[in-house]
């Protein structure tokens, strides 16, 4: 199964557009949030040969607009599209989707979105002191379990024991997406990095509002089971 980098805070190289944000694709038809706008979305999608029209499902992680940006244009381009969003996601979200011709499903809880692939349901988290919706998605793979986050904000340790609460025998072979740990200190990024090893997660990739210190904290004690995730980037899983 391929993993396509359609949209991130850095790029591989200057054919495809950096941008605050994040979105990957995911076995060629579901699209895993959509970055800030669909100008750059668009753009990184045509250089990485991704034809739009094959997109069946979107996850969006959370109600923020560097997720959610690009799905507007995605759904003006391409009717009919399931968008899998959480319940407690803005009116205004629910609306738009529905009104651009989005299938909107909401997920409450654990929910399968193509075989071997899942949106964790709703996660509470806290942003600026206000409650915060937000989502996980997992793809179940013979080497383990591999959880793509969108920011993290319920915290990346609660997401991971969520799954782990509905997959205990699972392994967990890599987590990568937005961590959020930009304004953590080195010794409680240093201890998140100590659970993922309790968690025995075998690679991560920690980018967009996972900040450079907590980057570097994981790449020194991941060594080359660290993935450097930027646009532009594929790989299998």
């Amino acid at each position: 199964m391929e993993i396509k980098i359609v949209f991130d805070n850095n790029n591989i190289n200057k054919n495809f557009t950096p941008g605050w944000g994040f979105s990957c694709l995911v076995d060629q038809t579901v699209l895993f949030d959509t970055g800030e706008e669909s100008e750059s979305l668009f753009n990184n999608m045509q250089n990485l040969d991704i034809d739009v029209s094959k997109i069946e499902k979107v996850v969006i992680s959370h109600d923020h607009w560097d997720h959610t940006g690009g799905l507007w244009g995605l759904l003006e381009r391409t009717k009919g599209i399931d968008v899998y969003g959480c319940p407690n996601f803005s009116e205004e979200f629910k609306k738009r989707v529905v009104s651009l011709g989005g299938n909107l499903i909401l997920t409450e809880k654990l929910t399968q979105v193509k075989k071997d692939i899942f949106a964790t349901g709703e996660i509470e988290g806290n942003y600026k002191g206000s409650f915060i919706a937000e989502q996980a998605l997992l793809i179940k793979r013979e080497e383990g379990i591999i959880i793509i986050t969108g920011c993290s904000h319920p915290g990346i340790v609660k997401i991971i024991k969520k799954i782990k609460e509905s997959f205990p025998k699972e392994k967990i072979n890599l987590v990568f997406g937005g961590f959020h740990l930009m304004n953590k200190d080195n010794r409680e990024i240093e201890l998140i990095v100590d659970k993922f090893k309790e968690f025995e997660i075998e690679k991560v990739g920690p980018t967009h509002c996972s900040g450079y210190e907590a980057q570097t904290i994981f790449k020194r004690i991941y060594k080359d089971k660290y993935i450097q995730i930027a646009a532009g980037k594929t790989f299998e899983i």
